[in-house]
């Protein structure tokens, strides 16, 4: 009888192969999704519509649009103003612009509105067939049929509990998902320092500089990097701007002022002037009236000049206030932020080395395991809709898992488990 008929095990002793993959579970990975994401129904979106005031210098967010929805079962996105959209087989740039064109379109804007769509939540996948709990689950990118597997508790036990193999491969797939999650952890943490420190470029660890998911990931936390420090770059130009228009109100304010005092002083020598011709009984009295009158006018204009100086200052002041604020709140979220990426490194450290020792469990009851029957590997299909019609897929451990995808698991068991599990 040959010792397994596992394709990964022929030709190789089981204690020699549950050895290699214990040391090197780092190195299976999720196969990549080529093509860009496509929306489909229960996708959950994150979409904040802002929109640049010149006038008031500041940013105006869409309250009434931003938020987050949910793609109908009949693939349509409703948002208020902009109405029911066809989501699914969109991306999120793609639903960015069209929401950005019909608002402009609707209100008549001279330039578009901003919206950022972001993928909040993924729909979910579904496990069925021979696994230890199958339904519907949260979707997780660089999701594998292993992982995945994992994930619903593993494949279903027999009641012979020789399943050292198996129980090595369900730790596999439970660990490979946490070092991912590491991964994806340390550039998060590695981004945050470039923020802190008000770098452009990420440095990651060393440790991690080879791993052939970085670039990927790399790509995605730079791309955060951008836009945040352009956003607050943007904003602090605006209170920029806004001082630099205040101080030429300003300018303008105080020329006024002189020549306004000016034109007081000379009124009140006329006056002087009117006022002896008065006592002498040249002029009327209605002369010396109507340039008193001209003097108290011109001096409340002065007084109304100078408070709109001090009005000016005062919004000068307020720029520079809201600036610090701004800087600071950058400061104490990203401070936040680095917190909780501690934190969730410590948990996952945990997490990992309780599913290394599983592992090594496995791999000491592997001669027990080689000395039973072993079993064949699962037949592993992945149903999933292709330009709207549902395709089944032929797959493997490795095969990647995709939103809205049926993964669909079969295990023949040999005679002699065919017998023990009916007992």
């Amino acid at each position: 009888m040959p010792r397994s008929n596992h394709p990964f095990m022929r030709g190789f002793p089981v204690k020699a192969l549950l050895l290699a993959m214990l040391c090197a579970f780092t190195a299976s990975s999720a196969a990549a999704q080529d093509q860009e994401y496509r929306l489909g129904s229960q996708d959950k979106l994150s979409i904040r519509v802002v929109e640049w005031q010149t006038v008031e210098g500041a940013f105006r967010e869409w309250s009434a649009v931003s938020g987050q929805y949910t793609i109908s079962a009949s693939g349509k996105l409703s948002l208020p103003f902009v109405g029911a959209l066809q989501a699914t087989g969109k991306t999120t740039e793609e639903i960015s612009e069209t929401i950005e064109t019909t608002l402009q379109e609707k209100f008549g804007l001279a330039d578009k509105p901003e919206a950022a769509v972001e993928l909040a939540e993924y729909r979910p996948f579904y496990m069925a067939g021979d696994v230890q709990t199958p339904g519907q689950y949260p979707f997780v990118p660089d999701l594998t049929v292993v992982k995945a597997i994992s994930i619903a508790g593993g494949l279903r036990r027999d009641s012979t509990g020789s399943r050292a193999e198996r129980d090595l491969i369900s730790a596999q797939g439970s660990a490979e998902a946490l070092a991912d999650e590491r991964l994806r952890l340390l550039v998060k943490r590695a981004r945050i320092e470039a923020e802190q420190q008000d770098k452009s470029e990420i440095k990651v660890p060393d440790e991690i500089a080879s791993d052939p998911k970085l670039p990927s990931i790399l790509a995605e936390e730079k791309a955060i990097l951008d836009t945040r420090q352009k956003k607050l770059t943007l904003q602090l130009q605006a209170l920029d701007d806004l001082k630099e228009l205040l101080q030429q109100e300003i300018a303008s304010l105080e020329k006024k002022v002189a020549t306004q005092t000016r034109q007081v002083e000379l009124a009140k020598e006329e006056l002087e002037g009117v006022g002896s011709l008065a006592e002498k009984g040249l002029v009327v009295n209605t002369r010396v009236l109507t340039s008193e009158r001209n003097i108290a006018d011109m001096e409340s204009k002065l007084l109304d000049f100078e408070t709109a100086i001090l009005t000016a200052r005062q919004d000068i002041s307020k720029a520079d206030q809201d600036a610090i604020e701004l800087q600071n709140t950058a400061t104490s979220e990203l401070a936040v932020e680095r917190q909780e990426v501690e934190a969730k490194l410590i948990e996952n450290e945990i997490e990992l080395q309780t599913q290394r020792k599983l592992m090594s469990e496995a791999l000491a009851q592997a001669p027990a395991a080689a000395a039973g029957n072993d079993l064949p590997e699962p037949t592993i299909t992945i149903v999933r809709s292709v330009n709207g019609k549902p395709t089944a897929i032929l797959a493997d451990e490795n095969s990647a898992v995709w939103p809205g995808d049926v993964v669909k698991v079969r295990q023949e068991l040999p005679a002699p488990l065919q017998s023990s599990v009916g007992q």
